[in-house]
């Protein structure tokens, strides 16, 4: 067994994990953190499989910007949580562990382990290929997808616009 496939083991287990602890959490703050170590952990495993792109896509998109405006919509919606200020060690302790682990297989995955037997072929994809191949093979799912985002923003405004703007409006 390589060091490669003790890292994608333990990094698979702590993503299976932390995905069943962000389902499990009453506090919708300690559920978004345990998302966050998820999605950092399927980083990882794209940096293992030779996908660095799609690794810095999910670190960008769904650990930063996707995770922050969740934060946002909890913090609007569920003010309560400011009035936890210490969390339990039972609440810090598995996300403590999740982080460990991750910079633990981070550093051993980026860095090159000296005495390592087996070497990892590098199969590397640039971004324009990956678009090629995309577009080419799931061009159908794509659009079924930007369908769906479309009705989500009609959706979205429509409720942002409320029943009470439509009356002052109408006045």
């Amino acid at each position: 067994m390589t060091i490669y496939d003790v890292i994608f083991y333990v990094v698979s287990l702590v993503v299976v994990a932390a995905t069943a602890m962000a389902i499990t959490r009453r506090n919708l703050v300690h559920a978004v953190v345990y998302l966050i170590f998820s999605f950092f952990g399927t980083a990882i495993l794209f940096y293992l499989f030779g996908a660095p792109l799609l690794a810095a896509l999910e670190v960008i998109i769904y650990a930063g910007a996707i995770m922050v405006l969740f934060l946002f919509i909890v913090m609007m919606i569920d003010p309560e949580w400011r009035q936890e200020i210490f969390f339990p060690l039972s609440q810090w302790l598995p996300a403590a562990l999740f982080g460990t682990v991750y910079l633990i297989a981070g550093y051993l995955a980026v860095s090159r382990a000296p005495g390592n037997a087996a070497v990892l072929k590098l199969v590397m994809a640039t971004p324009r290929e990956y678009a090629v191949y995309v577009f080419k093979n799931h061009w159908l799912s794509i659009e079924i997808v930007s369908l769906l985002l479309l009705i989500a923003l009609i959706g979205a405004l429509h409720l942002g616009k409320g029943e009470n703007r439509v009356e002052e409006d109408d006045v």
